[in-house]
Order: structure tokens, then sequence, then C-alpha cells
């Protein structure tokens, strides 16, 4: 299998979206296991010549910056940092995160500014290859000393504490060692500090939800192109006339995806419609590619951040420097995970908006798409799901980026509160997927009862996909089963 060199590469989202979905290996450029031990190299010669205090080297951390630390307790130093940081609560990680958290952690350790132990980085490739994932928890960082809480349960196993899933186990590292038969690592100066501070809980929380969020931002142009022609829909909004004098890239792209999608359907073009339709379907080009022109922008911010160096301080071999500095603050990615939420929430809140006018009885289609309303209540209540999901991403928008606390006893004095913003944007992404799971579910039933008419080839096609999945729904039935084989249906087209 190809193996995917750790380098001054630029990490992507489709350089990532590969390595993930071809489960590649991973290994240290000959470059990169160069730059790490030069500064590794580095920080042990300016020690030896070196006893003035150098923040998190031979000092306490945060408030505890002024306690000076004797070269003999420089191991022990890193050892209790991760012990004393390792105060995660909440529920664990997903796996697939914690794995995208040990790359982008790799990833910033590789250019050579952190004065990481060669070691330390191979055990950490290591981890990543054999997925031995450490167990990490949602809550307990503050998105600002870097994620710390998060990342000493990452670190923790290469001290041989903690615990890790490795192959679908829960073990005590300390036991996974003895399989393995492997020791623990005994960090040198910084290294912990190295390990702690970073950004990578969050990178990896939003490089995930970025994925999820491109695939359903085009999930939801075909889904909206599905429910318009089922709402025997007017084509003059979708003209490259009127987008060209209002040219947001999205609104663009948008509008013309939705043209080439209905293109050649008997019902889009038939003649003797309304004048004018609702905004949920006429203004799919605004809403849609204004949420495509966000993500854009959150894209944008993700990447450079997962091409940055993020912990605290930064040695400089080359210019003969140690800076301490705030490269660990998640405001880039606080602010960015915030607008990521209200562009995915206002995805799912226009798409229960054409749930909701498919299901009214308008346009010769059925109340609640159902035959013998009222001895049967149709698609009502899935309504009313979509409602109460779209009702839940409303609340999960309020922004978390406007908060802070004073933390370390007032010398972090403001904190972004990325962290949440993370976890509750990964909220919202799978909120909208159930969303969207139900506009389809919905759509293809109102497209049923336009038969003997087509759509497109192109709906159709999808169309006659889903419907192998689930069937047109004749009389009432659990529904919430239809949902599921619906997003699992999203999930794999």
């Amino acid at each position: 299998m190809p193996v995917f060199y750790i380098s001054e590469q630029p990490l992507t989202l489709n350089v990532l979206k590969e390595i993930i979905l071809k489960n590649k290996p991973i290994a240290l450029s000959q470059e990169s296991v160069e730059r790490i031990q030069k500064c590794r190299n580095y920080l042990d010669n300016k020690l030896k010549r070196h006893e003035d205090p150098i923040y998190g080297i031979n000092t306490g951390f945060g408030y505890l910056q002024n306690v000076k630390i004797e070269e003999e307790n420089l191991t022990k130093l890193q050892y209790n940092l991760l012990l004393s940081h390792a105060c995660g609560t909440g529920t664990m990680v997903p796996q697939e995160i914690v794995k995208l958290m040990l790359l982008l952690k790799i990833q910033s350790l590789s250019y050579g500014y952190s004065a990481i132990a060669l070691a330390t980085a191979q055990r950490l490739v290591d981890f990543y290859n054999h997925d031995i994932l450490p167990v990490v928890y949602t809550q307990g960082s503050l998105g600002a000393s870097g994620d710390l809480a998060p990342l000493a349960h990452l670190a923790l196993p290469l001290i041989g504490e903690g615990e890790i899933t490795y192959k679908g186990q829960r073990l005590n590292t300390a036991k996974l060692y003895e399989q393995l038969n492997w020791q623990p690592l005994s960090l040198q100066s910084k290294e912990g500090l190295a390990l702690i501070n970073g950004t990578q809980f969050m990178s990896a929380y939003g490089i995930h939800i970025l994925l999820k969020a491109e695939n359903l931002s085009d999930w939801a142009d075909q889904l909206a192109a599905m429910s318009i022609d089922a709402f025997d829909y007017r084509i003059d909004p979708f003209d490259h006339l009127s987008h060209q004098i209002r040219p947001h890239k999205g609104q663009l792209e948008t509008a013309k995806k939705i043209k080439d999608l209905l293109h050649g359907s008997e019902i889009f073009h038939r003649s003797g419609k309304q004048t004018q339709d609702p905004y949920s379907f006429r203004c799919v080009p605004q809403v849609h590619g204004a949420s495509k022109d966000a993500i854009a922008y959150v894209r944008n911010v993700f990447e450079t951040e997962i091409n940055s160096v993020t912990d605290n301080p930064n040695v400089f071999p080359e210019d003969d420097r140690i800076i301490s500095a705030g490269n660990f603050h998640g405001q880039p990615l606080a602010l960015s995970l915030d607008f990521l939420c209200i562009a995915l929430a206002e995805l799912g809140s226009i798409s229960e908006r054409r749930v909701f006018q498919l299901i009214s009885g308008q346009r010769n289609l059925p109340p609640f798409l159902i035959k013998d309303a009222g001895l049967n209540s149709g698609l009502m209540i899935a309504q009313y799901t979509a409602a109460s999901i779209v009702s839940e991403n409303k609340q999960l928008c309020t922004p978390s980026s406007v908060d802070s606390i004073v933390s370390s006893n007032g010398q972090e004095d403001h904190v972004s509160m990325g962290a949440n913003g993370a976890t509750k944007c990964l909220r919202v992404v799978n909120n909208l997927e159930n969303i969207l799971a139900i506009e389809l579910l919905t759509a293809a039933q109102a497209l049923d009862f336009r038969k003997p008419l087509k759509s497109s080839p192109k709906i159709e096609a999808l169309f006659s996909a889903y419907r192998t999945v689930v069937s047109f729904n004749n009389a009432d039935r659990i529904l919430a089963e239809d949902i599921r084989k619906s997003v699992q249906f999203i999930q794999q087209h």
C-alpha cells in the first residue's frame, strides 16, 4: 500500500480525504527526520550552556511560569504535566477524529520548531499506523492554551499511562505495552508541553466536519432539485441572466448545478405553471450558494491551521531563538466553526421548509403525500421530526467564540472556546444529514405522484437507486426505519 510521507508538502482537505478513504499508512520523510533532530539537538545544547529560566522548558507552566525546575527533574516535569492536564470528561471523542488528531499532531511537530525527540514523533506514527487510538474526551479544552486536556489524553499512552482502543477493545495502555513488548517513553525537556500545546483537537473536528459538510452540500443541491421537480416548479429563477447580475461564486455554481440536474425533465419544462414559487425553492441558489461560500472560507482557515506550528514555546535553531508566544490560541478556528455551524444549519432550515411545502397538499399532491389521508397520516410526523432537528440546530448555533473565561489564576485571561464550537458543530452536521434524509424520503414520495411524467435522467437515476432501498409509501408504516435507510443511502452514495 502506498505510504503518505509527512513532509513540507501541505496537507489539504483533498489529501486528507485520500489518506482516510485509502487508509494509507504514514511515515516521516527524511527531511522531517532531519528537521526534528536538528531542533532537538539545538535545545539540548542550549540547556547545557544556558542556566536562566526558559518558559516551559525548565520552568513551571501557566501561572507557575516563574518556578525554576532543576535539570534532574526535567523528565519528571514532563511526566507530571501529562498526568495533571489529563482532566477530560464527557463522552469519548469518535475514533476517526482521534486518528486525525494523531496525524495533525505529527504534521505540526514535523516542521522542527517544537524540539520533540524523534523517538516520540515515531511512536505517534506507530500509534497511527497500528490504529492504537488513545481514549480522549470531548470536554476540557478552552481552545486557547492549545487543547490542553484532550491532547494530554492523546499523549498519555506515550508514557505508558491512560487508555487506548485497539482492535475493537478498550485497554489500559500498560496492558497493551505488555502485549506488544513495547516500553513507555521517557520524555525529555519541553516534550510534554509540545505534545499538549496545539490546536489538534479543534482542527481534527473541523477537518472531519468539513469533509462531511462538502458532501452534504452536494446532497443538498441534488435533493433540492428533486424537490423542485416534485413541486412542479418554474425554471425562471435558475436562468443565468438573473445570477450574472449578482455574481456570488456559490450562487452562480448552485444555479448552474440545479439547472444541469434538471435538464431533460418532463415535469420541469411543462407549461401552464404558477407565476411564482416559495423562497425555499426559488432562493436555493442564494441560500445554498451562501453556505457553499462559507464552507469554502472555513476550509481555507483550516487548511492554513493544519499546516502550521501551534505549540509554545517555539524553538528556532537557525536564529538561536526560543520564543514564547500565542500560536496555540484557537480564535481563527473558533470563529470559523461558529460560522460553519450557521452555514450548515441554514442548509437544514431551507430543506425542512421544502419538506413542509411538499406535504401541504398543494400543486395536485395529496396532503402529507399519502393515499387515503385521514385514515393514513403519511409523512406528517416526518416533517415534525425535521422541524425538531432544525430547531435544535438553531440552538446549537449560539456562538461559542463570543464567550471567554479566565483560567490559570489570570494568566490565561482570554480564551477562544473553539473546542466547544467544534463539538457542537459536529452535532449540527450530523443533524443536517438527518434532515436531508427526510427531504429525500419526502421528495421521492412526491415524485412518485407525478407519474407518468418523468424527471430528468439524473434525478430519475437517483430516484431509481433510492427506490431499491426505500419503497413507495402506500399506507402508514414505521418511518424511523425509512429515515435510517435514507441516512445510509446518503452516506453510501
